[in-house]
């Protein structure tokens, strides 16, 4: 660092300002201090920051990589959250973490300033680890009984009734409901299926629309499979709310391939889906996009924010999604 300040014509103290941001400095210091930096092959040594101020500055993502898939609404959230973090001088790691067990083997070694969790579940067995290890955490989701637990997550509810709301308004009186299935017992009650579930059964039961639910797992080809079970069991379905990204275009092309035309037969409507997954499809997918860039910053932001200052509020935000068309509804034949 004294080399450094020397070649920059600056004090360390301004190096260490620039390097940790811990204070604003000049832009035209800032751009002395980075040049010479550069000139002489100066980097950061992360390990010895993190013992000079028991700090890491690394936040960790936890995603349960053999259950689910990274779909592209889930990347979405990462890239998000990663960008926030750079922003304040953090990094992040995705955790491909299965298990409070293993979850208590990565927390217990220290090496991260805190955890952020994703596909949370009604009752989430990491929730105790993190409380009893002491380690701040933020929930992208939420359990059955958030009480003071900080989380930002979908409003599930709100995109349902969207959605549902865009296809009745079309003319719709037979909507099927098409979601994702685990399978695995250790996800029962994950809550954007279980959330989804649970308020399309409501507001069909509230409009008097006949509740009819399928499921498949999250690839394509059960999506394929999933379609040609609604053609055969529910041949009167005109259209559908869809909560499963990766099986989407599958189920897509199953219908077309049943001989139903989209949107002329049937309309689809994704629900919670990324902006990429519409333009993938073929054809492309209307669909609530998920808020998975907000979601990601606002849960990254909160996190630091009581990394920060302690006493800071949790935060328990709901963000919900807007409906873009992109050409699959249209009104019943």
């Amino acid at each position: 660092m004294q080399d450094v300040a020397d070649r920059a014509g600056v004090s360390p103290t301004t190096v260490s300002f620039v390097i940790n941001r811990t204070k604003p400095v000049a832009p035209a210091t800032r751009a002395r201090v980075e040049a010479a930096m550069t000139e002489l092959g100066y980097r950061r040594n992360v390990l010895a920051r993190a013992l000079a101020s028991q700090r890491s500055r690394i936040v960790a993502l936890v995603f349960p990589a053999l259950e689910h898939r990274l779909s592209p609404a889930a990347l979405s959230i990462v890239t998000a959250a990663a960008s926030a973090a750079t922003e304040r001088g953090f990094n992040v790691v995705l955790w491909p973490v299965t298990g409070a067990d293993q979850l208590e083997d990565y927390v217990s070694g220290g090496l991260v300033d805190g955890v952020l969790l994703m596909e949370v579940t009604a009752d989430d067995p990491r929730v105790p680890v993190l409380q009893r290890r002491g380690v701040p955490f933020g929930l992208i989701g939420r359990t059955d009984a958030p009480d003071e637990l900080p989380y930002v997550d979908m409003d599930f509810e709100a995109m349902v009734a969207t959605g549902l709301e865009h296809l009745v308004g079309l003319g719709h009186a037979r909507v099927a409901l098409f979601l994702g299935d685990l399978g695995a017992t250790s996800w029962a009650g994950y809550g954007p299926i279980a959330r989804t579930e649970a308020a399309y059964r409501a507001e069909a039961a509230a409009r008097g629309l006949d509740a009819v639910v399928v499921r498949a797992p999250q690839d394509p080809r059960s999506g394929h499979r999933a379609a040609d079970t609604l053609l055969a069991e529910h041949p009167e379905v005109t259209a559908v709310l869809a909560l499963n990204e990766t099986a989407l275009p599958g189920f897509v092309n199953g219908l077309v391939a049943g001989g139903r035309s989209v949107p002329g037969d049937v309309s689809v409507l994704g629900v919670a889906t990324s902006a990429e997954a519409i333009s993938t499809a073929d054809p492309p997918v209307s669909a609530v996009v998920a808020p998975g860039p907000e979601l990601g910053r606002r849960s990254l932001e909160a996190l630091l924010d009581r990394l920060d200052e302690p006493s800071t509020p949790p935060l328990q935000l709901l963000l919900a999604g807007d409906l873009t068309p992109a050409g699959s509804t249209a009104p019943p034949r």
